[in-house]
């Protein structure tokens, strides 16, 4: 069974000891159980990670030693960005924890004409916070040592001003797409657009086309905002990912 993971910004030197963040060592303690001698692994989000042990833990304090490199790596080879069209909370919060099992390197929440949940200021500082920490939790399920960049949510039409002189393969997802996503040509980045619930209106499906994206339709049905963004990453991985 995988040593259980936790996330440490700071991680110390190899064969130095470190103390478990607060939050992560609530967890060992009260939800995992864990005990002293118990391996364990800690990552700092930016691709480092380090194997352990616990030599001493109480209920305020867990401390690892034996610390030494890791040098697995369960990144992807391909980047992936995907643009998803802000929805509903529960559903946002599932896009941000499955495309980061499934490997996307960015997600970027984007403001579109039909999206339900629109957020500015504060709040959206606070829900970007509240998404890293959805990531967090699913890059220590899924072995991956580096998060995802993930930020407040963009205006679509500003977004797509940044993106469009990029090196990348570009797609918007349509039910009414000119083509699949198999029959395309493959880049070392691949940048995914997903409509949010009521789809994207007519200005943005040729603002999407203007910036350099190719419509494409994920089979012959209507797929959900949510069901959609999966079900592409999990292609594009397939096709030219990890998958293949």
């Amino acid at each position: 069974m995988p040593a259980p993971r936790f996330y440490c910004p700071d991680p110390p030197a190899p064969g130095g000891t470190l103390e478990l963040p607060s939050e992560a060592a609530h967890h060992a303690r009260r939800v995992l159980r864990l005990r002293t001698n118990d391996a364990v692994q800690v990552f700092d989000g930016k691709g480092a990670a380090l194997n352990g042990k616990i030599c001493e833990i109480d209920n305020k304090h867990v401390l690892l030693h034996e610390l030494q490199t890791c040098i697995a790596d369960a990144e992807p080879a391909l980047r992936i960005v995907l643009a998803q069209a802000m929805c509903g909370s529960e559903k946002m919060d599932w896009v941000m924890q499955k495309a980061t099992e499934l490997g996307a390197t960015e997600i970027v929440p984007v403001q579109t004409q039909r999206s339900v949940a629109r957020l500015s200021g504060e709040r959206a500082d606070k829900r970007a916070t509240h998404w890293r920490q959805v990531a967090i939790a699913a890059c220590e399920q899924c072995g991956r040592n580096t998060l995802p960049l993930i930020g407040p949510p963009r205006e679509l039409g500003g977004w797509l001003t940044e993106v469009r002189g990029l090196e990348a393969a570009r797609f918007v997802l349509l039910p009414e797409g000119d083509s699949a996503l198999g029959r395309q040509t493959p880049k070392r980045t691949v940048v995914l657009l997903v409509g949010p619930e009521g789809g994207l209106d007519d200005n943005e499906v040729k603002m999407a086309r203007l910036a350099g994206f190719i419509p494409v339709r994920m089979g012959n049905r209507v797929l959900r905002t949510e069901t959609a963004a999966m079900a592409s990453l999990a292609a594009v991985q397939t096709l030219w990912g990890d998958f293949s």
